[in-house]
């Protein structure tokens, strides 16, 4: 990895580790590099964005990218995937289904949204969806890091997925749109909200006190902020901890 992450738009994280805020909707792309393999966490909005992710990930990494996994499956965090030819592509268990039956929905909303019409008709059509199905935990082995995908929705979604990456100087948290940093978590009639404060607990109880915690939108946060964010919405939706 001679490149310089920061030279390419990148945040490094880690040694092993960085994520990119991608532009128009301020979604974090994850790049996790392994010895062997490497993973990209939501590969962006689009085909062209997935390209433009691909292209500047596999130079980051020194190798192609072998595996994708999607926190969920909102159109700003799938519809980049198609472009990842041979890669091995997770979700959680759940998201198969849903992303193979809602092609029109997920199409309306990406235009709605702001997608031309024509990149969002192209994304849903060339669409892929998760063959390796996450239930509880799953852990990657990329060859000098491990890393461990944990479907700990539902939350923001019916179905959501974080990805804990560890060692490198320091834990890191890919926690998707279950924690947000740029705005008000957004609950739309996917969620379930009175499961998502839960949701974070389980993420905090994979990077402890001290770990990055990556949102699905806005900076790295702590778990400070990340507890903060789990009383707010326990407050919104009438969560009792009780």
């Amino acid at each position: 990895m001679d490149v310089r992450w920061e030279e390419a738009g990148w945040e490094r994280l880690t040694d092993r580790a960085g994520r990119r805020r991608l532009p128009v909707w301020d979604c974090t792309v994850g790049l996790v590099v392994g010895d062997d393999s490497a993973l990209l966490i939501d590969p962006g909005s689009s085909v062209r964005e997935g390209a433009l992710v691909r292209a500047e990930a596999e130079r980051l990494a020194g190798r192609r990218v072998t595996h994708i996994a999607f926190t969920h499956g909102h159109f700003d965090h799938v519809l980049g995937g198609a472009v990842f030819a041979g890669a091995e592509v997770y979700g959680p268990v759940g998201l198969d289904t849903l992303l193979s039956v809602s092609h029109d929905d997920l199409r309306a909303d990406a235009v709605r949204h702001g997608l031309a019409p024509a990149e969002a008709a192209e994304a849903v059509d060339l669409l892929v969806v998760p063959r390796h199905l996450v239930s509880g935990e799953w852990t990657l082995d990329l060859g000098g890091v491990q890393v461990l995908l944990a479907n700990v929705g539902p939350g923001h979604t019916r179905h959501d997925l974080a990805a804990f990456v560890p060692g490198g100087g320091r834990e890191v948290v890919f926690c998707g749109d279950l924690v947000e940093e740029s705005g008000e978590p957004q609950a739309g009639p996917d969620a379930v909200p009175r499961q998502w404060p839960a949701a974070l607990d389980r993420l905090l109880s994979l990077g402890g006190d001290d770990a990055l915690y990556v949102p699905g939108h806005g900076a790295v946060v702590d778990a400070a902020f990340v507890r903060e964010q789990r009383a707010t919405l326990a407050a919104r939706f009438g969560v009792s901890d009780a």
